[in-house]
């Protein structure tokens, strides 16, 4: 595994040393390249020392210091010879040269020529990190399909207290691994996800909606657009950031969410209904604010669109999953769900249960199958758990195509 660290200018340069070692201890060759800037605040001897390689410095540096032809083009064979670039930190700088296909030294050249995976951890000032200009960087390079481990709030070495610290040596390492062993069990697929809430209005200003995150969906899509899927994902208001490689189609109601899902359905070979869709919406919607009075308001309440329902009596041979968020009798629940929708796999799982389910960062479901089976997923992160069910998913499709 062979991965190049590349190292921004930023005083959290310090915890790429930190990286270095914990991607070596995890079987990566490592060859480290640091900005000019870089070199400010960590010295490459460090790098050196734990990597056991020289250290790149420059466009024109060789190990010797000599300038010559092969040091002139080795951003080529480096790029050649890795698999994946991480670049920790990412700076504000970094990501504006990187969307823009700005190379004036050593690390931006390399980015240009590089054909392998590209994972993103960026560090910076909150407002640089908020800043109008670096949030359509970043979404440039999202959409190139790069990962990107995002920075943590908490106090910056600017004195700040905010989001914009570079994310744990850990996890950034961990998120490399998981993309150099990605599979691509899912190229040529084309997988529509729903994710979070919808709101249905009861006034210009009130809505009525659920707790619903959308964390579920979009690690869902995250996880599908790294197996090498096209992936689209219908997601309801949420705060989350899109996926990388990830056709995003924002909605905000039911209906709207219903005609979204309608509109993707036909290139869909896998459909992964994980969005908590309101059940019901207002008849009828007042044109002004409904002002408080001491009277007792009722409200005449519709059904919304089944979306489920109605793509399950369209699906043909595609494969649909849905999602059961239950209180009790989870399993019962989501076998009724299967048949009365009909699902290939209905996830399910009890969202009164503390850390597990709505706006949680882990999650334990069933999966309940049209085969009879059922698989039990203990709690995990809610990214592991989207690869679990995936991994499902395609044991599934397998199992019903030999059936056939």
């Amino acid at each position: 595994m062979n991965v190049v660290l590349g190292v921004g200018g930023g005083i959290a340069a310090y915890k790429a040393a930190e990286l270095a070692r914990a991607l070596a201890q995890r079987g990566a060759s490592v060859q480290v390249v640091m900005t000019a800037a870089a070199q400010e605040f960590v010295k490459p001897l460090t790098f050196a020392a734990l990597t056991g390689k020289k250290v790149i410095t420059g466009m024109f540096s060789s190990a010797t210091g000599d300038e010559t032809l092969s040091s002139a083009v080795e951003h080529i064979g480096v790029a050649e010879a890795n698999s994946l670039l991480v670049v920790a930190p990412a700076t504000a700088n970094l990501l504006a040269k990187f969307a823009h296909g700005i190379a004036d030294d050593f690390l931006t050249t390399l980015y240009l020529a590089f054909t392998g995976r590209v994972l993103l951890a960026p560090a910076m000032n909150t407002h640089m990190w908020q800043h109008p200009a670096t949030v359509a960087n970043l979404e440039i390079l999202r959409m190139r399909g790069h990962a990107v481990v995002e920075p943590e709030e908490g106090p910056l070495a600017c004195g700040m207290i905010g989001p914009g610290r570079l994310a744990d040596p850990e996890t950034i390492a961990e998120a490399a691994m998981r993309l150099l062993n990605q599979r691509k069990d899912l190229e040529g697929e084309t997988v529509l996800v729903t994710a979070g809430p919808t709101q249905e209005p009861l006034d210009p200003v009130r809505y009525i909606s659920n707790r619903s995150s959308g964390k579920m969906g979009y690690a869902l899509a995250e996880a599908a657009a790294a197996r090498g899927a096209n992936v689209v994902l219908v997601s309801g208001p949420t705060h989350l950031a899109r996926p990388n490689g990830v056709k995003l189609v924002k909605v905000t109601t039911a209906v709207e969410m219903h005609d979204a899902v309608i509109e993707n359905l036909d290139p869909a070979t896998i459909i992964i209904k994980a969005a908590a869709v309101a059940d019901y919406h207002l008849a009828r919607i007042p044109d002004q604010k409904v002002k408080k009075t001491a009277a007792r308001l009722s409200l005449d309440l519709d059904p919304t669109p089944d979306i489920l329902a109605e793509v399950g009596r369209r699906k043909g041979d595609r494969l649909l999953v849905g999602f059961a968020a239950e209180t009790e009798r989870l399993v019962e629940e989501s076998r009724r769900k299967l048949k009365s929708k009909n699902c290939d796999m209905v996830v399910g799982n009890l969202v009164s249960q503390d850390g597990v389910g709505f706006d949680s960062d882990t999650n334990e479901v069933v999966l309940v199958m049209s085969t009879g089976e059922m698989v039990e997923l203990p709690r995990a992160s809610k990214r592991e758990i989207a690869d679990q069910i995936l991994d499902e998913i395609i044991k599934l499709r397998l199992a019903l195509h030999s059936a056939q």
